[in-house]
């Protein structure tokens, strides 16, 4: 069965290739030589109408973890440095924000001093002071956000309040001073992803009475171009000016075109694509359904802007919960896939490559490598059904109920029968399970659900190995009973573990020998296989007709405040 649709899938992928490939060349493009403000002038008002299937959960910076709303972010949230928001390869680079300039480093790299800036704004008129980095930082742990454990463990006093997130002070580790108009961040050890680790919008700074819990569905006042007015996560999301808003750094928060922007949820794919070449939406979330692609790609080819990502879709397996505590079945599985049927799933070749490994091509530490294929090597060629097969016999799990949770949108929920039906060729009684892509992130991350495997995503937070690896499978990222705990596989190695602390600090000396040990762990975690890669994806932007100057960043993809509307 697997091998006939492969090819069938691998024909529509030729033919969408040829379709759109000649239009990636558009997709960086942007008048960044022309006159700003002249621009400005010319294109500023008007309402910019965005979709997707559903929305993407909390509207709270310190917790939501998804590209669809970390996008948002930049245009209404800034932390102390922040990515620069330019095309290309510009958006790998870390400006200053919220700070005037890139900090003083003390203490051999454990210290660093940051000078605020004076007379920005919240959007609720209140300036920006560093008794507000303070209680931002000490909120990351009371609201328990995800990255806690990863990105802000190495603070002096964080240990404290991992343990203890209500009554987390950061005593030592953030040293605030309105006065001076300073703030000092001390850590235990160097970081060499510290300035990154600031740059995302989980360190964003907002007011110090923040509500100390998840904001959920109600915005909190932020200092972007852009605020989040209003947000019915089952209707849409109303973003406006920042009355408060006076551009300080280009680079950083640039002024927007658009007057509104309007984020719609609940349209099916279908109908959006419908919409936008009717001129009703400007940009859809999601990726087109492939049957769709063809047509699209031919009629309207320089509406559509195919960008590469850093990025793979993946099954995590609950290594807690049978079948999948078995490592026989979880390799069995990552044999099992056709991951050129996978490919074909979502929109075929031009838009995605088969991969068997987590780190994606073309990333600091890859070096390509595949266990989980016939005759074993650089890269995929196919699955090995007689190998799995043998696994599964050998693991004494054949006969037991396995559900797949899947998200509710054309391509994840394909995935999500395609994988049913694999896992039914293994002798398992499976059964596939799509739910609302506004909680499904979520859902599947919180052990109290007893998800045993699902289809999930993951694009990089910033260019770095444990971004994809520590962050994805540490011990420190696995909290029982969460919505966020990010290793969804509930994986704990500690060999692993301190192979990866060891590469991130040898990273502060020797990157380059660092990375050949991120290529070490990268397989040392696939023999394991707390998780199956299945590809590696493209974006695929559909515009509308009157939407101009398309600018996609490599670190946070199209950048909306930066496009305008005829």
């Amino acid at each position: 069965m697997t091998s006939t649709f492969s090819r069938i899938t691998r024909r529509a992928g030729i033919l969408v290739a040829g379709l759109l490939l000649a239009q990636t060349a558009l997709s960086g493009f942007a008048h960044a030589e022309e006159d700003r403000a002249k621009l400005m002038a010319e294109h500023r008002g008007g309402t910019m109408t965005l979709a997707a299937v559903s929305a993407a959960g909390t509207v709270d910076p310190a917790i939501n973890y998804t590209g669809q709303f970390w996008q948002i972010f930049q245009m209404t949230y800034d932390g102390l440095l922040k990515f620069k928001q330019a095309g290309g390869t510009e958006g790998f680079k870390i400006v200053p924000s919220l700070a005037e300039a890139m900090p003083e480093v003390k203490n051999d790299g454990k210290t660093y001093v940051f000078k605020i800036r004076k007379g920005v704004k919240f959007s609720n008129g209140k300036e920006v002071m560093p008794s507000d980095v303070l209680a931002s930082f000490q909120r990351i742990f009371k609201v328990k956000g995800p990255t806690m454990g990863s990105f802000y463990n190495g603070f002096v006093g964080a240990d404290k309040c991992i343990e203890k997130g209500e009554t987390c002070t950061l005593d030592g580790g953030v040293i605030a001073d309105d006065a001076a108009g300073t703030v000092t961040i001390n850590l235990v050890v160097p970081d060499a992803e510290f300035f990154s680790k600031l740059a995302v919008p989980h360190a964003s700074i907002l007011p110090a009475d923040a509500p100390a819990a998840d904001a959920g569905t109600t915005p909190i006042p932020g200092t972007g171009a852009y605020m989040i007015e209003s947000y019915n996560p089952n209707d849409k999301m109303v973003l406006k000016r920042n009355p408060h808003f006076k551009e300080w750094s280009v680079d950083a928060q640039p002024d927007g075109y658009a007057d509104e922007i309007v984020y719609k949820f609940g349209m099916t794919e279908e109908a959006t694509i419908n919409a936008i070449i009717n001129g009703q939406i400007d940009w859809m979330f999601d990726t087109p359904p492939s049957d769709r692609l063809p047509e699209i790609g031919e009629k309207y080819a320089k509406q559509i802007h195919l960008d590469p990502l850093a990025a793979f879709w993946y099954a995590p397996m609950n290594t807690n919960l049978a079948p999948f505590d078995n490592v026989k079945v979880r390799q069995a599985l990552n044999y099992a896939l056709d991951r050129d049927a996978l490919v074909g799933l979502f929109g075929g070749e031009a838009l995605a490559q088969p991969t068997c490994q987590i780190l994606p091509p073309d990333f600091p530490g890859r070096a390509d490598d595949c266990i989980y294929t016939k005759d074993p090597g650089s890269e995929w060629s196919e699955a090995d059904m007689d190998k799995a097969m043998q696994l599964v016999e050998e693991s004494g799990t054949k006969g037991q109920k396995v559900t797949v949770i899947a998200e509710d949108n054309a391509v994840s929920r394909s995935i999500g029968t395609y994988l049913q039906s694999v896992l039914t060729d293994l002798g398992y009684d499976a059964s596939m399970k799509a739910i609302s892509p506004n909680i499904q992130f979520t859902y599947i991350q919180n052990t109290n659900n007893n998800v045993q495997i699902s289809v999930t995503q993951w694009y990089m937070d910033y260019p770095a190995p444990s971004n994809f690896l520590n962050v994805l499978l540490s011990c420190d990222s696995f909290h029982k009973g969460s919505d966020s705990s990010i290793n969804i596989a509930g994986y704990c190695n500690k060999d692993l573990d301190a192979k990866m602390k060891a590469a991130m600090t040898l990273s502060l000396t020797d990157q380059d020998a660092a990375n050949a040990e991120w290529a070490k762990i990268d397989k040392g975690f696939m023999a394991e296989a707390p998780l199956a890669p299945l590809f590696t994806p493209k974006s695929v932007n559909f515009t509308s007709a009157r939407l101009g100057n398309y600018v996609f960043n490599k670190q946070n993809r199209w950048i909306a405040s930066q496009s305008w509307v005829k």
